[in-house]
């Protein structure tokens, strides 16, 4: 028997993209939230399963060992590599590397750079300034991502029928394009591959709102 803890806060876009694909999997688990603006993240008991203090975790308990993964990629490919049906990635190896480079284009191409701990710090140094940095980082790289998928076959997804991997990163990113103020009218086609995901069960209930720490009165 396998079970699954993730550790996870709700608005977090690295652990909603862990959500996604746990439910895309079918996979049952259990969420326990890390509260981020507490401080909990820094905890020396979160810092025991995550040594930089950062989430999402996902706890691993099987055959009586338990494994701790961090990094939403790491936990996705684990995930893809140990419950292979139905898949995150395609079969073929050039359908492979085009998934995962349009999923970097979120994680290493824009996430870094709108991450909280830079804002925090530009806020600090150069009040008004992080505003202005984010959106325009987070349209330079929507840009990138909306050509690059236009790049490929047209299809329903980013990479054929069935959602996967890259919907696991664009979704996210679309809710922090429009949290940060930034109009996505003009990337149509992510736009079209969202609405369909943002209509599967798999999205709907790893959406920030139905998590179970979600706030009753959100904040911009």
């Amino acid at each position: 028997m396998t079970t699954l803890r993730l550790y996870s806060y709700w608005r977090s876009s690295s652990s909603w993209r862990v959500r996604i694909g746990l439910g895309l999997k079918g996979l049952a688990y259990q969420c326990v939230p890390v509260n981020l603006l507490t401080g909990e993240q820094h905890s020396e008991a979160h810092r025991a399963r995550s040594p930089m203090g950062q989430i999402p975790v996902l706890e691993v308990e099987e055959d009586g060992q338990v494994l701790r993964l961090v990094q939403s990629m790491a936990i996705l490919e684990w995930l893809d590599e140990r419950f292979p049906d139905p898949p995150l990635l395609p079969a073929d190896l050039a359908g492979r590397a085009r998934v995962r480079s349009l999923a970097e284009h979120v994680n290493s191409g824009i996430q870094p750079l709108q991450n909280a701990i830079v804002l925090r710090m530009l806020k600090e140094r150069h009040p008004g300034y992080e505003k202005e940095w984010v959106r325009h980082w987070i349209t330079v790289g929507l840009q990138g991502l909306e050509a690059a998928v236009n790049h490929g076959p047209v299809s329903r997804f980013c990479h054929g029928d069935a959602p996967g991997l890259a919907e696991c990163y664009l979704v996210p990113q679309m809710y922090s394009a429009r949290r940060f103020g930034v109009d996505v009218a003009p990337f149509p086609t992510l736009g079209r591959i969202e609405e369909a995901c943002r209509a599967l069960a798999p999205f709907q209930a790893a959406e920030p709102d139905r998590q179970s720490d979600a706030p009753p009165e959100r904040t911009p």
